[in-house]
């Protein structure tokens, strides 16, 4: 299949199809320095799908694709969230419903030290699909990853959500304790935008 690539005007509106604003937030930072422009559903007045996708992709395929036709512009969706090898991959593409409609992340995290009581592995990942869709129902999705662990208790108030439980393999910092920029060189979701800009940004619009 022939990649498509965000060029021109299309790289001067791009819907964010999110309305956590800690996840805007982040993907906007990513995208500045290539000279996009975002604005995000939640501006809009768009609606949130129903995620009712099986999988990290067919959620992102299904909130991008969503979000383009509504606004007529290309749309950027993450779906993203926290595997627990522990507890078979949960709470995996639930990891936001777990927090409940409060978005009440500390209760999330306060579950998940409850479930591995007594466990000794604490093994867990990061994962990020992240779909480029257009208003005619063309879409482009990378899925990043990043290995680490869980520590308890939570270390950490930057970032957003599980951040301040996981630290990645080889970090001393969990990603609630790191700045944003070191966060952004190895996080899931910029392990995704790496595979992205490679092959959806304009070659003659590089970053400046």
């Amino acid at each position: 299949m022939t990649r498509r690539q965000l060029s021109g005007e299309n790289r001067r509106r791009l819907v964010i199809a999110s309305h956590n604003t800690g996840k805007v937030r982040e993907i906007g930072e990513l995208l500045a320095p290539w000279g996009v422009s975002v604005v995000s559903a939640g501006a809009l007045g768009l609606p949130e799908p129903e995620e009712t996708g099986t999988s990290f992709v067919a959620n992102a395929e299904l909130k991008a694709l969503a979000a383009a036709r509504t606004a007529g512009l290309p749309a950027l969706a993450d779906d993203s969230g926290l595997e627990v090898r522990a507890l078979g991959g949960a709470p995996g593409i639930y990891s936001a419903r777990w927090a409940g409609p409060e978005k009440d992340f500390p209760r999330a995290m306060a579950e998940i030290e409850r479930r591995l009581a007594g466990s000794d592995d604490h093994a867990a990942r990061f994962v990020c699909a992240l779909t480029l869709a257009w208003p005619d129902g063309h879409a482009e999705t990378f899925v990043g990853t990043v290995e680490g662990c869980l520590v308890f208790p939570p270390r950490g108030d930057r970032g957003f959500g599980y951040d301040p439980i996981f630290r990645p393999d080889g970090a001393t910092e969990t990603f609630g304790e790191m700045d944003a920029a070191a966060k952004h060189r190895i996080s899931h979701r910029a392990d995704a935008f790496r595979q992205l800009m490679a092959n959806c940004l304009a070659s003659d619009l590089p970053p400046g």
